[in-house]
C-alpha cells in the first residue's frame, strides 16, 4: 500500500528501459556512406546515435559519428569477448572456482568499448567493483583476468585482489573498488596530478546510480570545478542500485544534472557509438572547461551480484525486453549486416572465436599456482624499513617484514 502511489512512476520507468531501436535502422537517411564499398576497411560510415544527447549546462556533440567497417568489426568482437567472459566467470562461480563477491557487467559492454575508442591509454580511467570488462579494455588478458577471478598467481593482482580489485597501472587503469563511491575522489586526484603535471591527459571516474547520492561524489565535485580538474565522472546508469530501483532512491534521477554548476550530458550507453562520441565530447570539453558528468543509460543481465538472482525486484519479460530492444551486440550485428560489411556466418564464426580463447584461457588460469604465503605483506608495508608485527601485548615479535 504504501509503495502505490509510486505505481505509475515505475511503469513509466520500465518505459524507458525498453525503448525501441528499429528506428535506427529502418531508414536510410540515418545513415550515409561517404565511400560506396562497405568491403573497404578505411572507408567511412557516418552513423546517427540511436538516441539524440541531452546536455545540462554545455552544447550536445554532433549526433552523427563517423566510424569505419574495421572499427564496428572490432566493436562487435570486443564486445561478444566480454559477453563470453562474463557469462564464463557465471559459470565459474556456481562451481565455486570463483569465491567471494562477483558482479557481472553483461549487458553495459557498450560503455567499457565506446569509452576506449575515443581515449589513449595515457587518459586514465577508476571505476568500481564491476570492473572485468573495463580491465580488459585497458589491454588485459584473459589470462589475468580468470586467474585474478580465482585468486591465482597469474591473475593482474597476483590473485590477491579479486573480482573486485583489477589493476592495471601501466595502462592508466587504477582499479576497481570495493567501496561504493570511493573511487570518485581518487579519480578527482588522478585528474589533479594530470593537471599539475600538464599532460593534457583526462581521467574517467565511474560510478553507479546506487553511487550517485553519495556525498563524497558531491565533495569531489566541488573541488574539481573549483581547480578546473579535467574530471570526466561517469554515472553508469543500470537502473538499480542493488535490488533499489532507481525511483525509489533518488528525488531526482537525472544524473546529469546532478551536478548543478558542472555541466553534464545524458547518452544512451547502450549505442556503442553515441559512447564514443560522448567520451570524445567529453575529453575536449574537460581539458578546456573542467569537469563534465556523462550519465550513460545502461542496464545489466545479470543481478547486482552473483548472490542476487536479479528477478526479485524486475521481471523477467524487463531483462528479456532490454536484450531485444537495446541489446549492445545486437545493435552493432545490424549495422554490419545492413551494409554487408560482414555476413551473419562470419559473425557466428567469431562469437565461435570467442568461446574458444574463453575456455582456452579458462584452462591455463586454473593452471596457474595459488599466491605463496610470503605475498600476504607485499604491496602492503613499504620495505625496508623493518617493520616488525608483534603479539596482542607487543613483546612477542611474531614476524620481522622485509
Amino acid at each position: 500500500m504504501a509503495l502505490s502511489r509510486f505505481s505509475s512512476s515505475s511503469s513509466l520507468s520500465r518505459s524507458k528501459l525498453l525503448r525501441p531501436i528499429s528506428s535506427a535502422f529502418s531508414s536510410a537517411p540515418s545513415i550515409r556512406r561517404s565511400i560506396s564499398s562497405a568491403a573497404d576497411d578505411s572507408s567511412t560510415l557516418t552513423i546517427e546515435t540511436s538516441l539524440p544527447f541531452t546536455a545540462h549546462n554545455c552544447d550536445t556533440p554532433s549526433p552523427s559519428v563517423d566510424t569505419t567497417p574495421k572499427e564496428l568489426m572490432s566493436f562487435f568482437r570486443d564486445m561478444a569477448l566480454m559477453r563470453r567472459m562474463e557469462i564464463a566467470a557465471d559459470s565459474l562461480y556456481k562451481s565455486k572456482l570463483i569465491r567471494g563477491f562477483c558482479h557481472l557487467y553483461d549487458g553495459q559492454e557498450a560503455v567499457a568499448v565506446g569509452m576506449e575508442a575515443a581515449i589513449t591509454k595515457k587518459d586514465c580511467i577508476i571505476t568500481s567493483y564491476r570492473d572485468h570488462c573495463t580491465f580488459m579494455g585497458r589491454g588485459g588478458t584473459l589470462l589475468e583476468t580468470f586467474a585474478e577471478l580465482m585468486g591465482r598467481q597469474d591473475g593482474c593482482s597476483k590473485g590477491k585482489g579479486g573480482s573486485m580489485h583489477f589493476y592495471r597501472k601501466e595502462a592508466g587503469f587504477y582499479g576497481g573498488h570495493g567501496i561504493v563511491g570511493a573511487q570518485i575522489p581518487l579519480g578527482c586526484g588522478l585528474a589533479f596530478a594530470q593537471k599539475y603535471s600538464k599532460d593534457e591527459n583526462v581521467t574517467f571516474a565511474l560510478y553507479g546510480d546506487g553511487a550517485a547520492n553519495q556525498g563524497q561524489l558531491f565533495e569531489a565535485l566541488n573541488i574539481a570545478a573549483l581547480w578546473d580538474l579535467p574530471a570526466i565522472l561517469i554515472c553508469e546508469n543500470n537502473h538499480y542500485g542493488m535490488g533499489t530501483a532507481e525511483w525509489r532512491a533518488a528525488k531526482s534521477p537525472a544524473y546529469y544534472k546532478r551536478g548543478d554548476y558542472v555541466a553534464g550530458l545524458k547518452v544512451d550507453g547502450m549505442d556503442v557509438l553515441a559512447v564514443k562520441q560522448a567520451c570524445k565530447f567529453a575529453k575536449e570539453y574537460a581539458l578546456k572547461n573542467g569537469p563534465i558528468i556523462l550519465e550513460l543509460d545502461t542496464y545489466r543481465y545479470h543481478g547486482h551480484s552473483m548472490s542476487d538472482p536479479g528477478s526479485t525486484y524486475r521481471t523477467r519479460d524487463e531483462v528479456s525486453g532490454v536484450r531485444q530492444e537495446r541489446d549492445p551486440i545486437e545493435r552493432v550485428r545490424k549495422l554490419l549486416l545492413k551494409h554487408e560489411i560482414a555476413a551473419e556466418k562470419e559473425l557466428k564464426d567469431i562469437e565461435k572465436e570467442v568461446k574458444k580463447e574463453v575456455d582456452e584461457a579458462i584452462a591455463k588460469a586454473k593452471e596457474s599456482p595459488l599466491p605463496e604465503p610470503s605475498e600476504l605483506f607485499t604491496n602492503v608495508y613499504a620495505n625496508g624499513l623493518g617493520t616488525e608485527a608483534c603479539g596482542v601485548d607487543r613483546k612477542e615479535v611474531r614476524v620481522t617484514l622485509p
